[in-house]
């Protein structure tokens, strides 16, 4: 890179990556451009998908109420208000039937339908080509935590997607460089737009034929990027079966129906089970004390947040609320020992029955 002395604007080195990544993680099929993160992706994303809406009619985006904040910050800053569905009791993301509601309800008021593959499961793919088909109305899949996951057919999720299938590259993220993301689909139209939008919407030399910003991945974020790639599948094998011990070890708590074949989780999401949800604040005190990190993704959900309440319309959320009132995130990361897992399922079963007395 030195010796190159091309820092960014879509260099050598990220090129490289680009190329390296449809290769070994969507079979070679597809295109895609990279991000200087992925909250920029998904507001380039949206942009391009609803070039056609006329925002004066079409200015509202369906998106699940759970998921992370940036995501709506996303929608707000493309220009449209969130209009949040509900979400599925089992796999956690967004509900069907909520979003045909909230289609019926609002007709050609919707600019885009914005899924989330939450926590990087395999959202059904299939069907939202079907309903833009249906609907006319686009389709940008937030697939953030999705980079190492596999769909049912055991293809990276979204090998094959017309949509625009965004993804982060964010140090939280199983394969984290820092800052970064990319956006893939299996249409080099959208990504050469995509392209040129992330380049101040230079469609021609030095000349503005579109919206712009400047979205671009510096090299060394690709050469850390590359480097990732290298290591990728080993350290998604070796959290699977951190996974799996979790599953072993906490019987009668909740986890998410898997769609895919493979979940590529940064963290073990999991759900208390009803009589120790009311004390989850004292029990994830109780695990601080002992040492062990936890969170609470998506707690509260983006409805509940002051902002986005006030600035987003939403249908029913009973799922929803019920799931964000008892999920935990519990540590998970490749060089986590048996004896780290256990001690972490022991402390938990032993801090939600201290709550419980």
């Amino acid at each position: 890179m030195e010796n190159s002395g091309i820092y960014t604007n879509y260099g050598p080195i990220n090129q490289k990556f680009e190329k390296q990544l449809v290769e070994q993680m969507f079979s070679g099929v597809g295109q895609c451009v990279t991000v200087c993160n992925a909250t920029i992706g998904l507001m380039m994303a949206l942009k391009y998908a609803t070039r056609h809406k006329d925002t004066r009619v079409a200015r509202y985006v369906i998106m699940p109420s759970f998921t992370f904040a940036a995501a709506a910050h996303a929608a707000l800053w493309a220009g449209f208000i969130p209009l949040f569905c509900d979400i599925d009791p089992d796999d956690w993301m967004a509900s069907h039937e909520s979003e045909n509601e909230l289609l019926r309800q609002y007709g050609e008021q919707v600019a885009a339908i914005f899924p989330y593959a939450t926590f990087g499961n395999a959202t059904d793919i299939a069907r939202y080509t079907a309903l833009e088909k249906q609907t006319g109305i686009p389709v940008v899949i937030d697939a953030a935590a999705s980079l190492g996951a596999h769909d049912a057919l055991g293809q990276g999720f979204g090998t094959g997607s017309p949509h625009a299938i965004v993804c982060s590259l964010h140090a939280t993220k199983t394969m984290g460089i820092g800052e970064g993301g990319f956006i893939y689909a299996n249409n080099p139209d959208m990504i050469e737009a995509l392209r040129a939008m992330g380049n101040f919407g230079f469609g021609q030399i030095r000349h503005a034929t579109m919206p712009g910003l400047n979205s671009k991945l510096p090299e060394i974020g690709a050469l850390l990027a590359l480097s990732g790639l290298e290591r990728l599948e080993s350290v998604v094998e070796r959290k699977r079966r951190i996974e799996q011990m979790y599953y072993d070890l906490l019987p009668g708590f909740g986890f998410q129906q898997q769609r895919g074949a493979r979940i590529s989780y940064q963290f073990m999401p999991v759900r208390l089970p009803p009589r120790f949800a009311a004390y989850r604040h004292a029990i994830l005190e109780r695990m601080k004390e002992k040492r062990i990190g936890t969170s609470t993704y998506f707690s509260p959900h983006l409805h509940e947040q002051s902002y986005f309440a006030a600035h987003s319309k939403a249908g029913d959320l009973h799922a929803t609320r019920a799931l964000a009132s008892s999920i935990v995130s519990l540590p998970l990361w490749h060089e986590m020992t048996p004896e780290m897992v256990g001690y972490v399922c022991q402390e938990l079963m032993n801090a939600c029955h201290a709550a419980d007395m």
